[in-house]
């Protein structure tokens, strides 16, 4: 048998065909820009995420700088970001002219330190903070987060990549943020056929200038009102997510319903997976696990590569060490968190549609690798 780390071919029954038919229509149409798909798509958004404002674009990273820009993050800002998280959100402080800080993570649910971001505010007096959403949940202080920077009068920005379909407390965890994004790359849990990405916020100043920002800065088609770039997300990727909105609930079941299994037999192999904070209900995204021991992940890893079993390490390197940060990285707050999880974290395959003999699989390998120190 051999396990693919996610695989994002596994649509339902006739999904393909009805995705065919869609493409070949739109193209006799020439429906390639805007149009009834990104309408509609953002109006699903918004009531699926109970936001008032969902702003399409191109990519996640776009949407990042998009919500930056939005906000007012311009050249000199210092904004903090999370030190264990995908670079983008490290690149779009940079990109928009803004001086990253990194502030450590907390281990027990992969958020922000809330005690280092604290003292971060207050030392660096930020014009902006980037939190990210990892793993299919949230962090644990949301609310306390959100209530700090509106203390302070720092503009929060919420990296929501990884958390499509989760909810906080019984509500969207995009409800209440100032401004949130996503990425809607293929293997995100509402994934596109390509890159993709939406900003979300109540506030619709907010919109207005992120929506304009991302299709040239314009007030009409030959006026400028500011200086944008071109981030329109095509008719053809909010066609293909229109269509998996359809399955999107199905979808999300089913990796919820993996992942609580590797929860619930995991630990009887040695190897314990990590949960979401109290609170939230997780979009099954991914299976995280932290592994101290070198040798042990070491061995489990051959093990898995021996057996065609994928896996990930998400994510493999913190900011502030990244080579690529250095001339840009003004401070660190916090401590080593992040660098121990980059080194200890290890993800085991989840995906929509994971069938129990492959589940079986994986932990059957886990046993043999952990508790017993198989090789092969």
């Amino acid at each position: 048998m051999k396990v693919p780390f996610i695989d994002i071919a596994r649509y339902e029954t006739g999904f393909q065909q009805r995705w065919l038919d869609k493409v070949a229509s739109m193209s006799a149409a020439a429906q390639f820009i805007g149009g009834s798909e990104v309408n509609t798509l953002e109006d699903r958004l918004k009531s699926a995420l109970d936001v008032r404002h969902a702003v399409g674009c191109a990519n996640g990273t776009d949407a990042l700088q998009l919500g930056l820009r939005a906000l007012g993050v311009g050249a000199g800002d210092v904004v903090l970001v999370p030190n264990a998280t995908f670079w983008a959100t490290f690149e779009a402080v940079v990109n928009v002219g803004g001086v990253p800080v990194t502030v450590d993570i907390d281990l027990m649910d992969g958020g922000i330190d809330h005690q280092a971001f604290e003292e971060a505010v207050k030392a660096e007096r930020p014009k902006a903070a980037v939190v990210a959403h990892l793993y299919g949940w949230g962090t644990s202080h949301i609310r306390a987060l959100r209530a700090l920077c509106l203390q302070h009068d720092v503009q929060l920005l919420e990296d929501g990549a990884q958390c499509f379909g989760v909810t906080y407390q019984g509500e969207s965890l995009f409800k209440g943020a100032r401004i949130a994004t996503t990425s809607f790359y293929p293997a995100k849990v509402l994934g596109a056929a390509g890159d993709a990405g939406a900003v979300f916020t109540d506030d619709a100043a907010l919109a207005e200038r992120a929506r304009r920002l991302g299709n040239h800065g314009r007030t009409a088609h030959y006026g400028y009102g500011d200086v944008g770039w071109n981030s329109r997300l095509d008719a053809l990727q909010a066609a293909f997510l229109n269509l998996s909105m359809n399955y999107i609930d199905a979808r999300i079941q089913s990796r919820r319903r993996s992942a609580e299994e590797y929860r619930r037999r995991l630990p009887a192999t040695g190897l314990t997976p990590m949960n979401p904070p109290a609170g939230y209900v997780e979009n099954g995204y991914c299976n995280v696990c932290l592994v101290s021991d070198t040798s042990k992940k070491q061995r489990l890893e051959a093990l898995l590569k021996a057996r065609s079993i994928g896996f990930g390490n998400i994510y493999p390197g913190a900011m502030s060490v990244q080579e690529g940060a250095a001339k840009y990285l003004k401070k660190h707050y916090g401590g080593t968190n992040a660098e121990r999880l980059s080194k200890t974290v290890l993800n085991l395959p989840l995906f929509a549609y994971m069938k129990p003999e492959e589940l079986d699989y994986v932990i059957t390998a886990v046993q043999d690798a952990v508790m017993n120190g198989a090789a092969e």
